[in-house]
């Protein structure tokens, strides 16, 4: 017993002297509020990409720091109920996933610090004023969501010949469809196609509208980023397949379910990434002293399976850009 209580004082030292080591208080277990919009099944690889990023800095889960997970399973407008709930809880950072999210985390509180991820314009969108200080309770990486939608568009004509007509699926209740919409004539003349825009607000209209790009011959179609979409991409990827439609999404996820191609930052580094704002958080930094960044890497992912059931041959030069062929 004498040897057995050795053991454990000596282990016990050692996680104390790491921990010191390391610039973290001994003993206390910081709670960290995880606010997503997805569904838990989604958001399973984003939460594993934290956990790995946190380890990066010493901390281990479930001994130095716990995760409370809030997921609104695709319903938005369930989200500052769930922000409300984290703050109920006196959790010591937030970590709020999208746009909705970080919004919702924001006007919950004013003084646990929040730390966004994949927020695409954290300026447009009212979360911060400037991103090398942004002031407040909130940091974080952002996404670049608009800025990408040009990419996108280009990725899509460079895959399909002779492109001309591109329905564009947004949800008129999302934070990034405004934006969007204020950017489309600039953008459909600068790549010299014609944009129809079909509002969808909830998964009952997707086959209406799938059944309207049909009827008005749309070459090809581009998927705005929202959570309802993400949540009902199944649906989507497959109606796209049943109008033999190309489409580019803003999110890996869709490839994977067998859409065409995607084109956006990687999701899992942007949360391993946000380790390092925890981190730095939990050791004494005020959010208001950690610049936001943006992203630097960004993937396409094309799935060749997909593109072969449409009949469609990707250039070789657009094949050379990939990240990612998924056979």
């Amino acid at each position: 017993m004498e040897r057995r209580a050795f053991v454990l004082a000596t282990a016990g030292c050692l996680l104390a002297a790491r921990l010191a080591a390391a610039g973290q208080p001994v003993g206390k277990v910081w709670r960290i509020g995880r606010l997503s919009p997805s569904l838990r099944e989604t958001d399973a690889p984003l939460l594993d990409a934290f956990r790995k990023g946190m380890r990066e800095f010493g901390w281990i889960d479930g001994q130095t720091f716990t995760v409370e997970d809030r997921f609104a399973e695709g319903r938005s407008e369930r989200l500052p109920t769930l922000a409300a709930d984290l703050v109920r809880q006196h959790v010591d950072v937030i970590l709020a996933g999208s746009v909705p999210g970080a919004l919702a985390a924001k006007n919950a509180t004013a003084t646990i610090p929040v730390v966004m991820v994949a927020t695409g314009d954290p300026i447009g969108s009212g979360l911060v004023v400037n991103l090398a200080r942004p002031a407040g309770n909130l940091t974080g990486v952002t996404g670049l969501g608009q800025e990408l939608n040009a990419k996108r568009l280009e990725v899509l004509k460079g895959a399909v010949q002779r492109l001309s007509r591109v329905a564009v699926l947004t949800n008129p209740t999302s934070a990034y469809t405004g934006p969007f919409l204020k950017e489309r004539e600039g953008l459909a003349r600068d790549l010299g196609v014609r944009l129809r825009v079909l509002e969808v607000d909830g998964p009952d209209g997707l086959k209406t509208a799938f059944a309207t790009m049909a009827r008005e011959r749309a070459g090809a179609l581009m998927v705005l980023t929202d959570i309802m979409f993400i949540t009902h991409r199944r649906t989507i990827v497959e109606l796209a397949a049943r109008h033999r439609l190309p489409a580019v999404y803003g999110e890996r996820e869709y490839v994977n379910d067998g859409g065409l191609m995607c084109y956006g930052a990687n999701l899992e580094e942007m949360y391993r990434r946000a380790a390092f704002y925890v981190d730095r958080i939990l050791k004494g930094v005020r959010p208001a002293d950690l610049p936001i960044e943006q992203p630097t890497k960004f993937d396409l992912v094309i799935n060749l399976k997909t593109a072969r059931a449409l009949g469609l041959t990707i250039p070789p030069s657009l094949l050379q850009r990939a990240d990612q062929m998924i056979e």
